[in-house]
C-alpha cells in the first residue's frame, strides 16, 4: 500500500477528531434566565477539555506525520497498527465532553470521566509506541534510529505511559488534579518540542511522543 493513503486517511480522522471536538462549544442561546457571560462563566470545563483535547491530539497529528513521512513502505500490520492508534483518536471527542458534563459537578460520575480520559490518551500512547517499535526493525525506515538508541527511545514511550496511568488513579483521588496532570502533559510538549518533530525538522528518525 502507498504510504500516501494511510497518512491521507489518518490525516482525515485527526481533523474529524479535532472538529468534532468544537461541536461541544456550545450555550443555550438568549431566553433561558442567564447572561450570555454566565453561561460562558458556567462552561468553563467545556472549554478547558477542548483546549487540552485539541492539543493532545495536535501533538499526536505532528507526531504521526513526522514517523509515517520517514517509513520506506507500508504492510498490513503497519495498518492495523495504525487502526489501533486512531481507535483511540476518535474517542478524544466522547472522552472530552463526558468530563465537561461531569467535572464541574465533582462526585464519583467526575472521577470515572476523568479516568476514561486518561485511559483514552493511554491507548493513543500505545498505539503510538507500537508504530514506532515497528520502524524499528528490518530497515522499514529511510533514516535508522542506531541500535543503542533503541531503549532510550522506548524509555521515553514507558515514561509516558505512567503519567497516563497516573492520570488514571489519580482521578479517583482527585479528579480535577488528574485532569489538570494532562493539561500540563499537552502544555509540555506544545512547548517542549518532542523527538518526534525534531526529526521532522533534521530529516532523522522520529522517536516518541
Amino acid at each position: 500500500m502507498d504510504r500516501g493513503r494511510l497518512e491521507a486517511f489518518s490525516d482525515g480522522v485527526f481533523a474529524v477528531a479535532i472538529t468534532l471536538l468544537a461541536l461541544g462549544l456550545t450555550v443555550q442561546g438568549p431566553g433561558h434566565g442567564s447572561s450570555l457571560a454566565h453561561q460562558l462563566a458556567h462552561a468553563w470545563p467545556t472549554f478547558v477539555a477542548y483546549v487540552v483535547s485539541f492539543f493532545t491530539i495536535g501533538i499526536i497529528w505532528v507526531n504521526h506525520h513526522a514517523l509515517v513521512s520517514n517509513i520506506v513502505a507500508v504492510d498490513r500490520t503497519l495498518l492495523f497498527l495504525n487502526l489501533v492508534l486512531l481507535l483511540f483518536v476518535v474517542m478524544v471527542p466522547f472522552a472530552t465532553g463526558t468530563v465537561a458534563d461531569y467535572l464541574s459537578i465533582s462526585g464519583f460520575d467526575a472521577k470515572v470521566a476523568v479516568a476514561v480520559y486518561g485511559g483514552i490518551l493511554l491507548g493513543m500512547s500505545l498505539g503510538f509506541a507500537s508504530m514506532f517499535e515497528w520502524s524499528l526493525h528490518r530497515r522499514r525506515t529511510r533514516t535508522q534510529l542506531p541500535r543503542d538508541q533503541w531503549w532510550a527511545a522506548r524509555r521515553r514511550f514507558v515514561f509516558g505511559g505512567l503519567v497516563y496511568l497516573a492520570i488514571i488513579g489519580l482521578a479517583f483521588a482527585s479528579a480535577p488534579a488528574a485532569f489538570a496532570l494532562s493539561g500540563a502533559v499537552a502544555v509540555y510538549y506544545v512547548f517542549e518540542q518532542t523527538p518526534a518533530s525534531r526529526a521532522a525538522d533534521s530529516g532523522e528518525q522520529p522517536g516518541p511522543e
